[in-house]
């Protein structure tokens, strides 16, 4: 498989007056940094941390110009690692790319070869960015959960961001897997889309919210899955029963955690911490393999916006805005 030299990218540069611009230009595949598999990007998707690094956080991204994008699937056109070859088609997602690593929003990737996934068989090039990192974090927050011996008939799972993309894709694979999933309405009232995707019941952000600062609340819930953090991830802790297990991958909401260990000495809850993006390959490989097969969503459409490359700073504009929900994929084709 030949690649020109040339491709399009999403290129953000900083100005002087520190203000973040975003263009759609024109690349080189010498521009790209070193890496042992050189991938044709087909498709990619919008995630919280591309909105980040499209803005100029530092947390996120440390210099520009830079072209973000932590997801990416596509075509093998180049590779020194003989565990890959051109007209592979495969999954790169986490690690550095996107952050300080140019990433799935150009044309062509370069990285190295213990980034990239295998796309398995039951799943296509553009299914796979509709999980992308979003769906691969609520995997790996449900199977750690399962893992840690919550079962359906142990009682509700409550999904706190569950218009988002992790929040979304995790209400689903847990209707899919037989839980009673209770999700948490966020500001615009989505309840109907959110029992759509397999939500039983929907409650709001109020009532999922405790502030009175009591360490310890009636418990509700078998298990949480976390994607916000702060006081309602305080609070699903306060409320989960005991022996009970709460998954968190997110901040959104806030970074602190104003909680007492009462919750975890009194109830035996677990706290599980998600981390996907230095996840190692034998677990990343195992929860793509069930992604593609027992945890593939069949309304899988329901949750998503397809949109062409020339889109793709409108969509992070909506992001920003707070008007974005369940997952949107960019086709890099469509330039």
């Amino acid at each position: 498989m030949t690649r020109p030299n040339e491709f399009k990218a999403l290129v953000v540069s900083e100005t002087d007056d520190k203000q973040y611009l975003r263009t759609i230009t024109t690349r080189t595949i010498d521009d790209l940094p070193a890496g042992e598999v050189i991938v044709q990007v087909r498709y990619s998707s919008l995630n919280y941390k591309d909105v980040l690094s499209a803005t100029g956080n530092p947390g996120v991204t440390r210099s520009y110009p830079h072209t973000p994008g932590i997801d990416a699937s596509g075509v093998v056109v180049e590779s020194e690692d003989p565990a890959f070859k051109p007209g592979d088609e495969v999954i790169v997602t986490s690690y550095d790319l996107g952050m300080n690593t140019a990433g799935g929003f150009g044309q062509y990737i370069r990285v190295p070869a213990g980034w990239v996934v295998p796309l398995p068989a039951e799943l296509s090039l553009r299914e796979a960015m509709v999980y992308g990192t979003a769906g691969f974090t609520a995997a790996l927050s449900v199977w750690r959960m399962v893992e840690n011996g919550v079962k359906p008939e142990d009682g509700d799972v409550l999904v706190s961001g569950a218009t988002g993309g992790v929040g979304s894709i995790a209400v689903s694979i847990l209707a899919k897997s037989g839980y009673r999933v209770v999700a948490v309405n966020g500001v615009v009232d989505e309840a109907d889309y959110l029992k759509e995707i397999g939500a039983a019941e929907v409650i709001s952000i109020e009532e999922a919210t405790d502030t009175s600062g009591r360490p310890l609340l009636k418990g509700r819930w078998a298990a949480g899955i976390d994607t916000v953090g702060g006081e309602i991830l305080a609070t699903t802790i306060k409320t989960v029963n005991p022996d009970g297990t709460v998954t968190c991958c997110g901040n959104v909401a806030s970074p602190d955690l104003p909680l007492t260990v009462y919750p975890f000495i009194l109830r035996g809850v677990t706290l599980i911490g998600i981390d996907s993006q230095n996840c190692p390959m034998p677990i990343r490989s195992k929860i793509w393999d069930k992604i593609a097969s027992e945890w593939k969503i069949a309304w899988l459409e329901k949750l998503t916006t397809e949109a062409p490359f020339a889109q793709l700073d409108d969509k992070i504009e909506l992001m920003l805005q707070g008007k974005h929900r369940g997952r949107t994929i960019i086709n890099l084709l469509e330039a």
